[in-house]
Parts: C-alpha cells; structure tokens; sequence
C-alpha cells in the first residue's frame, strides 16, 4: 500500500483521473474488497495457463506454411518482444496500483475518466469474445476425441450448422457455466484447478518438443527464411489497414513476412494482461506482479520457439497442416499415437484458457462497478468467498449462451485488435504518469521511460494496422456504443463525479 499522504483528483469533467490512493483506499471497504490469496508462482501459473493454448496447437503451422517458413520461430520472438515491451509497462503499474481492473485501474489513474471508461469497455469485449471463442474451440477439441472413440454428440447439440445456422453448442454452453462456478467459490480453487490443468498442458507441450527432436531432418530448414512473395492483394474491408492507407502491401516469406507472422501469432499470447487483473487479490503485489507476469511471458515465448522449431524440422513447411499442425506432423513420421496425446493435451489446456479469461473480464466488470461507471449492485463481494460473485454469475451465465449459439469465428480477430489498444493505454499511461506522481513509490520501474512504453506504442500500432480494416470498423462501432452508455449513465453515476 502507498505511504503517500493522500492526494486530491486532479482533472475535471471528462478526464479527470482518479487517484492511486483513493483507489486503493477502494479496496479496503468490507463489502467490496476482494480476498487475497494469491503468490507470485500462482500469477505464474494463470499466466501460462492462458497464453499456452490454440496458438501453440494451430498457429504453427499456418503462419510456417503460409508466411514464414521455418523463420516462424522468428515470428515468435518478434510477437514475443511486443509483448514483453507490454509486459513491461504492465508490471509497473501493477506494482504501483494494485487494484483489480488492470488497464482499466491504471488509464482512470493516468489518463482521465473517459479514457479509462473507453478501455474498460474495450477490455469487457477483449475477454467475453475471447472466453466464448475458446470455449467453443475446446468443444470441438473435445467432440473429435469423441469421435475417436466411437462416440458423437447429437447434430442439434454440436453447435449451429454450416447450412441453416440453427443448432447449440452443448459442450461449450456447460464448460462456461463449471467454470463461473469454481470462480464464484474462490481464487484458491481456481489457482488449484489452473494448476493440475498447466501441469498436464506443459507434459504435453514438453513430449511434443522431446519426442520431435528425434524425428527432425536438417534438411526442413533449407532455406530457413524462404525467399519473399506478394501476398494476394486484399480488396475492400477485406485488406489490412496498412495497405489501405500507405499502399503498402505485406510479403509471404522473406524478412518482412517474418514481421507479418508475428502480426498473426501475436494472438497466441493474448492473455498474459489478464494477470494484472489479479493485482488485488496478491499476497505481496508489489513484489509479485511483475514476477508472474514477467516470468509467464518468458516461459511461454521458449515453449513457442522450441516447438516451431521443432514442427518445422519435422516436416517441410509447405507440407504442413494448418488445421492441427503438431498432431498431424507426428501422423506424418508414423507416430499417431503422439497426436492423439495432443489433441488431448489441446483440450485439456483450453479449460484454463476459458477460465482465466473469464476471471479477468469479472475483475474489470467489477472495478467499473465499484466506481460507479456501472451499477454499484455488482460490486459487493461473496460474504464467504470473498469473490465478484454476481458480475461473475450474470456474464457467465451471458457468455455460456453466446458460447452456445454462436461459432462467433469472424469476430475472433476482435480480440487482437482489443488487446492491442490496451498495450497503447497502458503505455501512454506509464508516461503520463512518470510526469503527473513522481511521488508515488514504485516497486517495479519500466526501464527506459519515455523511450521504451513509445517504442511499445509503436509497436503496437504496427501490428493494429496489420489487421483487416473490416476488424477496425467492428472495433470503432462497439467502442461507439461504448461512449454512448458512458455519456448516458456512467457519467451521472461516477463516484468520482458525485464527489466533486
């Protein structure tokens, strides 16, 4: 907790920022203050759990055959070193408010209370759409080891036909619904829980990576960085934005298709933010945070070269599946049985994946609700459990049906583009307020402030316009909506407003 004496909101009408202080002063209150009960190798642990999922299983042999080749392991780091540039700034603030609501604790502290509502809302979208995306992705994991073995779900509860649209997703619909239920009964639990689930998910990973090496060809690697191609010109909405506005055009293969990868790849490390949503409920915050999120990244960025690696060794890039590139490598050397552990190994893994996701969209749900921005009815915490626990049943609840009627795969680069734009909130906010509270005592400092959070700007930017401008219209008509409920209610109900 700050030693801070305690300083007055600065800031008027719509940017009027909200002081560390009195943020954690908010935390203190019986009735709307979360249990702590996390450490640092618990933050650690949700942070792997949530990044090592589709990504590791998919998105190698897409990006491999189709943009970098071998030089996927490349893509990687390049992802990886956005990130961490992120990850960075992240650490800072969770050190330094260690409040639930991440980007969105740290933009009200920062940037004003309309940027922190833009990026709450921002942040609700990222993890909703990213929990009922995952959800619906292990339950086709799921449904195929059924398969195997003989048995099938019903056509009407596989989830909506191609055709006619109609049908719902059973699986999908009842996972979400266990998942609310162990977050309502705890962090402990769900760190547990987390816990058996990443051990499994990290054997898996680690048999893949063991087993591969055996079967790797030098040959596979020649040439390592293929020689550049123009991708096939994107048209209208379809095109990324990049091209749109400079003409630039991205190239398959090459050095800058290695950058292209990792504008795809970068999805397979979407999650590692959610563990600052955990500040509140750290034993010791300050030390811990920028230990489990640092650390998470670190662990996962190595998982995801060495199989790249591996896979591309394996097997020739252009011979590659995209569809499941690990399992069917192994297929491919005559090793199906490596592939069944897997595919298994997948659908295990995505539980922790859907959970985290979930956990950290009721923590932000949440610290909105204390503040006033939603209604105050969802910030009371579980006498018991000392858990968000009605935010976390009605968005559960939500989420499961959404999860259960809907393939939602088009809207699944929303949550790229929302992950992104917090990068640059978080950012912008180390700097801004470097210069507003040089007072504040910081248990973790980003290294490098300003070069660093604007380099991570950058950064960030690079790989937005790298999306598909059909992305940004969908993104810029929720956030729309989202000014239009902070204008209708949040403003007239802000605590920070009722104050003043």
């Amino acid at each position: 907790m700050s030693t801070q004496q305690d300083t007055p909101p600065s800031g008027k009408g719509l940017f009027r920022t909200k002081t560390v202080e009195q943020s954690i002063r908010d935390t203190e209150e019986p009735e709307h203050s979360l249990k702590k009960s996390l450490s640092a190798v618990d933050l650690t642990v949700f942070g792997v759990g949530v990044i090592i999922g589709t990504g590791i299983f998919v998105l190698t042999g897409k990006v491999a055959k189709e943009t970098a080749g071998p030089a996927t392991a490349l893509a990687f780091v390049a992802a990886g070193v956005v990130c961490a540039l992120a990850a960075l700034c992240y650490a800072e603030f969770a050190s330094t408010v260690p409040v639930a609501g991440s980007a969105y604790t740290f933009s009200y502290a920062s940037l004003g209370e309309l940027v922190a509502w833009i990026i709450g809302w921002d942040l609700v979208l990222e993890f909703a759409l990213g929990t009922a995306v995952v959800a619906v992705g292990w339950s086709g994991y799921v449904r195929s080891l059924l398969d195997n073995v003989g048995w099938s779900m019903p056509d009407g509860l596989s989830g909506p036909d191609v055709a006619s649209g109609f049908g719902f997703d059973i699986l999908a619909f009842v996972l979400v619904l266990i998942l609310t239920v162990i977050l309502v009964l705890g962090m402990k639990l769900s760190a547990r829980v987390t816990t058996v689930v990443v051990i499994i998910k990290l054997v898996v990973v680690g048999i893949v990576i063991v087993a591969g090496l055996f079967f790797i060809k030098s040959a596979n690697y020649s040439p390592f960085i293929p020689d550049a191609e123009k991708q096939p010109s994107g048209s209208g909405l379809d095109a990324p934005l990049v091209q749109l506005i400079f003409g630039y055009e991205p190239t398959n293969y090459g050095v800058m298709g290695i950058f292209t990868a990792a504008s795809i790849v970068f999805f397979a490390f979407i999650g590692f933010d959610v563990v600052a949503t955990a500040a509140e409920e750290t034993k010791l915050p300050q030390r811990d945070m920028p230990r489990g999120i640092l650390a998470s990244l670190v662990i996962c960025t190595l998982l995801y070269v060495a199989v790249s690696i591996v896979v591309t060794g394996m097997q020739h890039y252009s011979e590659l599946s995209v569809s499941a590139p690990l399992a069917d490598a192994f297929k491919a050397v005559g090793h199906p049985f490596y592939a069944g552990v897997i595919s298994f190994g997948a659908a295990v893994g995505l539980t922790t994946v859907c959970m985290i996701l979930l956990l950290g969209q009721t923590r932000v749900f949440f610290a909105m609700s204390r503040d006033g921005l939603l209604p105050r009815f969802f910030s009371k915490t579980h006498p018991r459990f000392g858990t968000p626990y009605r935010p976390t049943i009605l968005l559960g609840v939500v989420i499961a049906i959404v999860a259960g009627f809907t393939s939602i795969n088009e809207l699944a680069t929303l949550v790229n583009i929302g992950t992104l734009f917090a990068f640059v909130v978080v950012a912008l906010g180390v700097i801004v307020l470097r210069r507003t509270r040089p007072d504040l005592h910081r248990a973790f400092r980003t290294p490098w402030v300003p070069l660093l959070p604007i380099v991570s700007v950058a950064a960030s930017v690079w790989l937005m316009l790298n999306l598909p401008a059909e992305t940004w219209l969908r993104f810029g008509i929720w956030m729309a909506l989202g000014v239009i409920i902070y204008f209708v209610y949040g403003r007239r109900n802000s605590r920070m407003g009722k104050a003043r």
